[in-house]
């Protein structure tokens, strides 16, 4: 009789084993099929690519500019209310001084009267809100009274303006910070693409940005346009002056600029006070067609306005380019121009 034997199952470490060794080898050529081949990117496209990041970085050194700005502003607003809250409570508490010696001569003379007690209070609102109150003084008492509220509920105000105002300062510094590692994080990612090229092609692209900057002072034709007005004359000479500069995000000089830094120095140079951002530059003085322009004019770029330069005659900018270039002429063509604007 023949033996019928059942057959030996797999123990369930071995099971266990062979699983995960199977969906291993599943994932490895899974990957292997969907793994793109790395190229490494040639010259122009590296530069290409570096070139991009930096407009990007430009973008946000502006939102970075508007940020800083704004803190600023905000830091000298909160100043000014904290020392008006010092001072109206120095007011107050003369006031209340003069109240309190009221009281001691009353008490001197016999008692204190109940009208004069509400003097000593700290919140007198309660007391003058109540006729019966306000018929026990005098004239004198409630004007004395009067002055003590009005200036309660001024430092009050003041007071709750300030908080405001720390916390709007507390969001700006967030936002400022954010974006000072967005400008960061561009300029990092530029620099990585520009590391993997090798050490003649990194050669051939500075040899390419040192002539770019050099041409830009040697051999550049300005013709015989004029000026707008004095003071956008002496705001082209002051830029003038800083050809060559380095430009670095957030800088508004004297030995580095970023592009409305240039801009805004240039115009504090000749006594204008303009703002600090492109964007809100745009938004000021008069607007002109490419074909009205004169020496001096504000010139903006790109369709979000993040890039600023000033006309310097013959169809050239005056800018600060980007990081690596140097404050030096460009022709206008050479980027996306907008409009000009006539400080």
């Amino acid at each position: 009789m023949a033996s019928h034997r059942r057959p030996k199952q797999p123990s369930r470490t071995r099971v266990t084993v062979l699983t995960t060794a199977a969906a291993a080898a599943v994932a490895l050529s899974a990957n292997a099929a969907n793994a793109a081949p790395t190229e490494k990117l040639g010259k122009d496209e590296v530069k290409s690519k570096v070139d991009k990041l930096y407009e990007q970085a430009e973008q946000a050194t502006e939102k970075y500019n508007g940020a800083k700005e704004k803190q600023q502003k905000l830091q000298k607003e909160i100043s000014t209310i904290q020392d008006n809250v010092a001072r109206g409570q120095q007011e107050l508490n003369k006031l209340r001084d003069g109240l309190g010696s009221l009281a001691t001569a009353q008490y001197r003379s016999g008692g204190i009267d109940p009208s004069v007690q509400l003097f000593l209070s700290s919140n007198p609102d309660d007391y003058l809100d109540k006729a019966s109150t306000l018929d026990q003084l005098s004239a004198q008492q409630v004007e004395a009274l009067k002055k003590i509220q009005d200036k309660q509920r001024e430092l009050a105000q003041e007071r709750a303006e300030a908080t405001e105002k720390l916390k709007d300062l507390a969001s700006t510094r967030t936002e400022l910070g954010n974006k000072k590692k967005e400008v960061q994080g561009k300029l990092a990612e530029a620099q990585k693409l520009l590391n993997t090229l090798t050490a003649k092609e990194k050669a051939a692209l500075a040899a390419q940005q040192a002539r770019a900057n050099r041409s830009s002072t040697e051999r550049v034709d300005l013709g015989n346009d004029t000026s707008a007005s004095g003071r956008a004359a002496a705001a082209f000479s002051a830029a003038q002056s800083k050809i060559g500069t380095p430009y670095v995000y957030g800088a508004s000089g004297p030995s580095s600029f970023d592009c409305s830094g240039l801009t805004s120095w240039a115009y504090a140079q000749a006594g204008v006070s303009i703002p600090r951002t492109s964007e809100a530059q745009a938004n000021i003085g008069t607007r002109l067609s490419e074909s009205q322009l004169q020496v001096g004019d504000l010139v903006f770029f790109y369709s979000d306005l993040h890039h600023v330069g000033l006309y310097a005659g013959n169809g050239q900018v005056l800018h600060a380019p980007h990081t690596g270039a140097v404050v030096r002429y460009e022709a206008i063509g050479d980027m996306p121009f907008q409009f000009g604007v006539r400080v």
